[in-house]
């Protein structure tokens, strides 16, 4: 027998008690993951736009086991925003968090944690550089050499741009953990939230901007080159999935990183072994 949409369709576990509030706009869910769900609502006044990331019970865990947890992410999470935030690494600020502690055993609440952030206008850089190769695809052969020219290059310097946020956040001591085109902003310049001529338009986005980094769930704070380097290699591998036609121009973000910090050159020699390693076991398999 088939299933019905009712039978699959999707309910997130309740809200957090300082956003059930009737009277209040309702957050809207944005996107759900195996961790956490991220919705889109406000902070004070219905003017200020917030992102609400909430971490809720894991029920196959051990209730002691999954609240220490919870926290412990959670808090991870926003200590290494606001570190970033100090060092003036843009990425979203910390407005509040919470978590629930006892109430996943004794009933009086979900058993989960939230955190409540500052929201970024913008495109995610995967929908950026997505419209980009269809722009150029969809001209093919009508484009002249100086047009091509001047596309490339406005695509390089949006690499260019990845690589130093990058490079910034690495040396404020921060390792993200998931970098990825998802996980990383394209926001207007002049943060209004009104994109120039073409930036709302995917099919045609716009490349200027500022790169901001977000979905600090898996990140950590170290200084160790294996780690930074690593968090590269993700990058590369990304691109190379998700942009296949732009992963010729990655050496951009490498050229950029390298230039973002002191000792950057010997992370970029450390991200050449880790290239190795993950060719061998590409190659075994």
């Amino acid at each position: 027998m088939a299933n019905t949409a009712s039978d699959t369709e999707y309910t997130p576990p309740p809200l957090p008690l300082p956003f059930t509030n009737p009277e209040s706009p309702a957050p809207v869910l944005l996107t759900q993951g195996a961790e956490a769900h991220v919705y889109k609502t406000y902070f004070l006044a219905t003017s200020n736009a917030a992102c609400l990331k909430v971490r809720p019970l894991k029920p196959y865990r051990h209730p002691i086991l999954d609240r220490r947890l919870t926290r412990q992410r959670i808090l991870q999470e926003a200590r290494c925003l606001a570190k970033l935030v100090r060092e003036g690494v843009d990425v979203p600020g910390v407005l509040a968090l919470d978590w629930e502690g006892d109430a996943g055993t004794n009933g009086s609440g979900n058993g989960g944690a939230w955190l409540l952030m500052e929201w970024v206008d913008g495109l995610v850089v995967r929908q950026v550089v997505h419209g980009w190769e269809k722009s150029i695809k969809s001209k093919g052969q009508d484009s002249d050499s100086a047009e091509v020219a001047q596309s490339e290059g406005e695509v390089r310097e949006l690499l260019r741009k990845i690589g130093r946020a990058v490079g910034g956040m690495h040396k404020a001591g921060i390792i993200h953990g998931d970098l990825t085109t998802s996980n990383l902003i394209l926001r207007p310049v002049g943060r209004n939230g009104v994109a120039p001529s073409g930036g709302s338009e995917i099919d045609k986005p716009s490349l200027d901007g500022e790169i901001v980094l977000i979905d600090f769930g898996l990140a950590m704070q170290s200084v160790q080159e294996e780690d930074r380097a690593v968090d590269l290699y993700v990058l590369e591998r990304a691109f190379g999935s998700t942009h296949p036609k732009t992963e010729g121009f990655f050496q951009e973000v490498v050229d950029a990183y390298g230039k973002s910090f002191k000792g950057a050159n010997t992370v970029l020699k450390r991200l050449e072994a880790v290239r190795m390693r993950g060719r061998k076991r590409s190659m075994i398999g």
